[in-house]
């Protein structure tokens, strides 16, 4: 998982594997060991809605389950999912998901030369 921060946006990016691994359920994840030795970590799963909370070492990112869904039977596509958290005290979390396009198309590829 590629995690890219700005200012009030959040970009996420997953492979065909990780995307595999969420609709059957899993958790994926990012973890960062910091030089004092704590790990940081950034996780997404599958939800009824899009959500986020903050855990003690990182932040859990919640996906809508019919979105990611929808997503993953239009791959490979460009255009992945956004949407916007609110924040507290006004203002609001622009997040963009989306699975990379070449893994897509070099895993989408191998499945149909495989099937052939």
């Amino acid at each position: 998982m590629r995690v890219q921060q700005q200012g009030q946006a959040l970009r996420l990016r997953i492979d065909e594997a990780e995307l595999a691994a969420l609709l059957a359920g899993g958790t994926v994840e990012n973890v960062t060991r910091w030089p004092d030795g704590r790990d940081g970590r950034q996780q997404l799963a599958l939800a009824a809605q899009h959500g986020w909370r903050r855990n003690d070492d990182g932040w859990r990112m919640e996906l809508s389950d019919a979105a990611v869904r929808e997503l993953a039977a239009r791959l490979p596509s460009r255009a992945g999912l956004s949407f916007e958290l609110a924040v507290s005290g006004g203002g609001a979390l622009e997040v963009l998901f989306d699975v990379d396009v070449r893994d897509s198309v070099r895993q989408r590829r191998a499945d149909k030369d495989g099937k052939a």
